[in-house]
């Protein structure tokens, strides 16, 4: 770089290595003026001097193997940010990505014990052995993998356990039924009329609150039945109709005629009562024989589905999740032809046998249902993302083209713990007609 001055001190030009020339002439009235903006100037070029060298050190300390001159590495440098590109990054990143993307199987971690457990162990490992990037990303891979395989065998584990719990009946709960059963054939007390004679009217008067149970579970069935009545304002007004099948009959009649619930009214109907349900053909019954033909096919049960590696565990919860008793029971399903069931009744609240009632809930029949058939809450909006993220994608199968027809995937399902029925629009349509 050279620096001319002119005689006249009013012009000063900076001439550097490669013959660019800068220009910057200054025009003053005096002499003692030209020196102070000399010397600034010179100040000036001093300061871009030492950044330039800065900028030249970072390169050489980053391994950049290109040579440049010093203006050269400072348009390097600068261009990018100013034409709002990001720059290259070396090749350790890259080499990263190649021993990441690389496949590690089951069989290369079994028996290993120099793989670190946690994430101090693997910092003071890494540091000991000054590893390389390659090594770095090698002894990555190999925890994240064997982490991930103890999480998804421990999220499977207690997916299973929890399908065994579900899908058995404890003891106390089974002899519990039982005991009432033989209560009901010993105690003429076990088999009273529910409800009494002179209230039988009410079960079709639409001045009362009536409520909808259907369950094979007596205790269950029990506690929503004490909570609702407990906690209601009007006690009086409510009607619960419980529906179960044949064999918990007697049982679930035998408790309720030993622990009556007055002033509330409440009547124990079993499938076979039902006149409709053994009319003609309906469409859930066949439903459901459909499908038990197609599980007793199926052989292996659960520890098939466990035994699959690859899939998700999200997808054994659910494969799991279909193989539960419930959702082949005639009780979850009944729900589907209230308004048939329920031919003089208006509107019901269907409760299922999962739910404990903290408050009153004679207010959901000041509710106008402007028309829709069904009430209840969202299960799509929500704090909790695992519970309040359900849409009917996540029910239904969308390549079922009568399904895709009919149905948006991204609509918002609901809970049926508790579902507010206008069965009167209910039959103004066609959901469930056969």
């Amino acid at each position: 770089m050279q620096l001319h001055i002119s005689p006249s001190l009013r012009h000063v030009t900076v001439v550097t290595g490669k013959g660019l020339r800068e220009f910057i002439k200054v025009k003053v009235g005096s002499r003692r003026f030209s020196y102070q903006m000399m010397f600034y100037s010179l100040l000036f070029f001093t300061f871009l001097l030492r950044f330039v060298f800065v900028l030249s050190t970072v390169d050489t300390i980053d391994g950049d193997p290109s040579p440049c001159s010093s203006l050269a590495c400072l348009g390097k440098r600068l261009k990018p940010k100013l034409l709002g590109r990001r720059t290259e990054t070396g090749n350790v990143p890259e080499a990263m990505y190649q021993v990441l993307e690389q496949p590690l199987s089951e069989q290369e971690l079994k028996g290993r014990s120099d793989i670190p457990q946690t994430l101090q162990d693997f910092m003071s490992e890494v540091k000991r052995s000054k590893s390389d990037a390659r090594e770095f990303a090698q002894k990555l891979k190999e925890m994240v993998t064997l982490m991930e395989q103890r999480t998804r065998t421990a999220k499977i584990q207690e997916y299973l356990y929890r399908h065994v719990a579900s899908s058995s009946i404890p003891k106390q709960l089974h002899c519990l039924a039982l005991k009432l059963a033989h209560e009901h054939s010993i105690n003429a007390a076990a088999r009273l009329q529910l409800p009494e004679a002179e209230l039988v009217p009410t079960l079709v008067d639409n001045n009362y609150f009536h409520f909808v149970l259907a369950s094979d579970n007596i205790l269950a069935a029990s506690v929503v039945a004490k909570s609702l009545v407990q906690n209601s304002l009007r006690p009086h007004k409510i009607v619960l109709h419980i529906i179960t099948d044949r064999k918990t009959y007697f049982p679930m009649q035998a408790w309720f005629s030993l622990h009556p619930l007055s002033p509330a009214i409440i009547e124990v109907k079993a499938l076979h009562h039902f006149d409709w349900l053994s009319k003609g053909k309906v469409p859930v019954l066949e439903a459901m024989e459909k499908d038990q033909r197609v599980r007793s096919q199926f052989r292996g049960g659960s520890s098939v589905i466990v035994a699959n590696n690859e899939e998700n565990p999200v997808v054994v919860a659910a494969k799991l999740q279909a193989l539960s008793p419930k959702y082949n029971s005639l009780m979850n399903h009944i729900r589907i032809h209230l308004p048939e069931l329920f031919p003089s009744l208006n509107k019901v609240v269907f409760l299922d046998d999962d739910i404990v009632i903290q408050t009153d809930l004679s207010p959901l029949w000041d509710i106008d249902m402007d028309g829709k058939v069904n009430g209840a809450v969202e299960t799509c909006r929500g704090e909790d993302k695992f519970v309040m993220s359900k849409k009917f994608k996540t029910y239904l199968n969308f390549s079922n083209p009568i399904i895709a027809r009919h149905f948006d995937p991204e609509e918002c399902a609901w809970a049926y713990g508790m579902n507010v029925f206008d069965l009167a629009a209910w039959r103004k349509t066609n959901i469930s007609s056969f």
